[in-house]
């Protein structure tokens, strides 16, 4: 059975593809709500429902990947900046303090049927100057990820500690995803083989 990932993340991608998960990429074309009186995981796993369906009603005979990744702190989810600015306030914001990260997943099957489910990292961030985060946003370009930073690129330079996956921090709880694929294979659904 074919795996669509509907999401045009690179990171997404690259995780999937590490994992050894036999995949296409279709994007979504659903937009994502922002809702600052919904809980985290709730907004999560919504905005993974939307694109998900979206492209699930598109293609049969397939399972569909949609995910979605919030950075909150203070109770305000914190997405991708929309400006050079904004990533800097979102850096200061994040300094010296620890912050969740959320993952909502959805996989959607043939006939309609789909599963959603989440997961959340704690990321703890070093104190940063001023010169630290130009210096960070000068070698990191901020503007596509969640909370204006990436763990993957010069992470060191900016985190001190993660409780929890670090897949799920780059934007995909990798582990999880796969073995609920995994477990579909074993349900007889055809899965296709994976190369670990």
């Amino acid at each position: 059975m074919q795996v669509i990932l509907a999401s045009s993340s690179p990171r997404r991608k690259e995780l999937l593809e590490a994992a050894g998960v036999s995949f296409d990429v279709k994007v979504s074309p659903a937009e994502e709500i922002h809702d600052p009186e919904m809980p985290l995981e709730q907004l999560c796993e919504h905005n993974a429902r939307l694109k998900a369906e979206a492209v699930a009603a598109m293609v049969s005979d397939a399972v569909v990947i949609g995910a979605d990744t919030l950075v909150w702190i203070d109770g305000v989810a914190l997405g991708k900046p929309a400006s050079p600015e904004e990533a800097r306030a979102m850096l200061q914001r994040l300094s010296g303090r620890s912050h969740s990260v959320c993952t909502g997943v959805c996989l959607c099957f043939p006939g309609g049927g789909c599963e959603v489910f989440h997961a959340i990292t704690t990321v703890q961030f070093h104190q940063l100057d001023q010169p630290s985060i130009e210096e960070y946003l000068s070698l990191v370009n901020t503007m596509d990820k969640a909370g204006g930073y990436a763990i993957q690129e010069h992470g060191e330079r900016i985190v001190s500690g993660i409780e929890g996956s670090y897949s799920n921090v780059v934007g995909l709880p990798v582990d999880e995803v796969v073995e609920r694929l995994m477990q579909l294979g074993e349900t007889g659904c055809g899965m296709p083989g994976f190369q670990r």
